[in-house]
């Protein structure tokens, strides 16, 4: 059973993941192209990571992203999926924040996190271990510059003096945290009342941890005074979908193994093989850490996810080259035409009005028939 009332959420997380070799020109256009279909396809959330080694995740800037995606869409909300808060100074980071805010008209949706590859903080003198405690303590002056308060605050890596925003935020935007195998994200997530971006759902230790997730997230939040909010709930999970399983498989040779490779080199893996494609969609399918197959193994995936955390907003694809790029908007398209509605109901109505004519069956045909040699007889008479 699922505990929220609205409709389910769709989107992507993009790292994004993009194989090495990939002319880089041709990525960033990619990433662009893959948003500006989502938008037209319905999706109604883009979030943008921010990396700066290992020739995968190829965006340093999220916040450049968005600004240029706002301006090429009309309805998708972009987040920064996430800001890695230890690398910059908490004030510099609220600064571009609200501009974008402003420049995307409350489209703009601000994620945080403690950063994921290890390089990148060692390329800047800083120890990887200290990053979670950085995020904490650069959240503890985030929130109230957001609210128009003056912040004095001095730690061992930023120093803020009666610091203050010239500009308040245009709309009362979405702020969340990335959350993986460790309680941190939870913690934060519920302490400040923010979502969660969950992107270790399908991992078959995160999975099992969803609901352990939820309670921590519900502890801290009344503990802080907050509301936990399912609706906030993010989570993330690896698919690619075609007609059928078969053409699935052959379309993720394209990357799959390669990047998912890389992915274990930068966080916990799962046990998978990755030196055999065939072998590797298998245990990833047998898993459920991923779905390589057809709409309705999507389908089947989400109400797992449901059945497992008891229920939450947003789903997100993960944003990455396991197939070329034609097949990667086929795949997001048929997602949108047979996965989306199955959760909104959008074609509900639409197939009860279906049934209604034909369980009549050719009756409609028979009247008009009737009617229109009547107009003939009419026309026939008067002629």
């Amino acid at each position: 059973m699922r505990f929220i009332e609205e409709p389910m959420r769709f989107g992507i997380f993009m790292g994004p993941y993009h194989r090495p070799d990939l002319n880089p020109l041709l990525a960033l256009q990619q990433d662009m192209e893959t948003i500006i279909n989502l938008d037209r396809l319905g999706f109604d959330e883009a979030w943008i990571g921010e990396h700066h080694s290992g020739g995968v995740e190829t965006i340093s800037c999220p916040e450049l992203t968005i600004a240029a995606a706002a301006e090429r869409t009309r309805h998708i909300k972009l987040g920064t999926g996430a800001i890695t808060i230890p690398y910059h100074n908490p004030l510099m980071v609220a600064d571009r924040i609200v501009q974008l805010d402003y420049m995307t008209r409350g489209r703009m949706m601000f994620g945080v996190a403690p950063g994921q590859l290890v390089q990148d903080a060692q390329m800047i003198g800083l120890d990887p271990l200290n990053n979670r405690r950085m995020l904490h303590e650069a959240l503890e002056v985030l929130i109230p510059l957001f609210k128009g308060e003056r912040v004095t605050r001095k730690t061992d890596w930023f120093n803020l003096v009666d610091a203050r925003l010239q500009l308040l935020p245009y709309s009362n935007f979405d702020m969340a945290t990335v959350g993986v195998i460790s309680p941190s994200g939870p913690l934060l997530a519920g302490k400040h009342g923010m979502g969660l971006l969950s992107v270790a759902a399908t991992h078959p230790v995160g999975v099992e941890k969803l609901l352990e997730h939820w309670q921590i997230i519900e502890t801290e939040a009344k503990k802080a005074g907050h509301v936990a909010d399912r609706s906030k709930w993010r989570l993330m999970g690896p698919m690619h979908i075609a007609e059928t399983f078969e053409q699935a498989r052959d379309e993720v040779r394209y990357g799959m193994c390669k990047l998912e490779n890389y992915r274990e080199h930068i966080n916990p893996g799962a046990g998978i093989d990755w030196s055999s494609t065939d072998r590797a969609v298998d245990q990833l399918n047998e898993q459920g850490f991923a779905v390589i197959g057809t709409p309705e193994m999507a389908r089947a995936q989400i109400d797992r996810l449901i059945e497992k955390s008891g229920g939450f907003g947003c789903y997100m694809l993960m944003g990455v080259d396991w197939a070329r790029h034609d097949a990667t908007l086929r795949s997001h398209q048929l997602f949108a035409e047979e996965v989306i509605p199955y959760y909104r109901g959008t074609n509900r109505a639409t197939l009860a009005s279906f049934e209604d004519v034909m369980g009549t069956g050719f009756e409609g045909a028979e009247i008009t028939a009737r009617a229109q040699e009547a107009m003939a007889r009419v026309y026939a008479e008067n002629k």
